[in-house]
């Protein structure tokens, strides 16, 4: 079976599971699976977020994380104000938002978890280097919240993991018979570059376009977003992996795919006051 047939007869499965698993992301408007209650990864995320906070070396440097709240304040407010100006259910509402900064300059990493549970590490600042960088950086993550990625893809692995025992049902045993005999799981495998890697590098994609929409809301400007994705690269040189074997677009693709949105952003997604 190839993987076109596949993802069709598996992936799309919303009249299997139920119409009320099919949703729509936020602006976009791409198709999505929703298998896993929203509400049960917030908690799952609330708990995980704790014991980050209690593992984690959290940086006493109070005037950086006030920044980085304020700018999370103006993006949390920008949000609910368009959808309100839009006439649409606000994604964000439900959000118990929450900001923190990991002392850790080795890491250029932030991130949002499910229900708006936000943390920047300092190494990430020396990527950012200014407010309109650490918008974007802060609207990207906030955009995967946004758009429900992490209810989408534990959906997805859910549907791919019964899928997977499914056809190893139709075919006999062939699935299982294939990771024996290589000693591996060679067909999770074969999934995880075939098919989860592309989906996740499509969200990561939407996560870029939601997140200047974000930022430009709030009043930021997003050309400083091309600089981040150059001074990242830079910082990655020689480190990263072939794309297809990556849950991200390589740096290059995400600075075509950024240059090639701004205008459209800046002109369709004005500052809101």
């Amino acid at each position: 079976m190839n993987r076109r047939n596949f993802i069709y007869l598996m992936g799309c499965g919303c009249a299997s599971f139920g119409l009320h698993a099919c949703t729509s992301v936020p602006i976009t408007e791409r198709k999505q699976l929703r298998l896993i209650p929203e509400a049960k990864l917030n908690a799952q995320a609330e708990q995980l977020y704790e014991k980050v906070k209690e593992k984690e070396k959290l940086s006493k440097d109070i005037t950086t994380l006030n920044k980085i709240k304020n700018i999370g304040s103006k993006i949390e407010n920008s949000i609910t104000e368009y959808f309100a100006r839009s006439n649409q259910p606000d994604p964000t509402a439900n959000f118990r938002w929450e900001y923190i900064l990991i002392e850790n300059k080795k890491v250029k990493n932030a991130w949002c978890m499910p229900g708006g549970k936000i943390a920047v590490y300092t190494g990430m600042l020396d990527i950012t280097k200014n407010d309109n960088g650490l918008a974007a950086v802060m609207g990207h993550e906030i955009a995967h919240a946004v758009a429900k990625h992490s209810v989408e893809r534990a959906s997805r692995g859910t549907l791919l993991n019964v899928g997977t025992k499914i056809l190893d049902i139709a075919t006999k045993g062939a699935v299982s018979n294939v990771n024996r005999t290589t000693g591996m799981d060679t067909v999770g495998l074969l999934s995880q570059i075939g098919i989860m890697n592309p989906f996740n590098r499509k969200q990561e994609s939407e996560a870029d376009y939601l997140g200047l929409i974000f930022a430009s809301l709030s009043g930021y400007d997003i050309r400083e977003t091309v600089k981040i994705w150059e001074r990242m690269r830079e910082a990655n040189k020689g480190k990263e992996p072939p794309e297809f074997m990556s849950t991200h677009p390589s740096s290059t693709n995400r600075i075509n795919n950024i240059t090639s949105w701004i205008n459209e952003v800046t002109l369709e997604y004005p500052p809101i006051s």
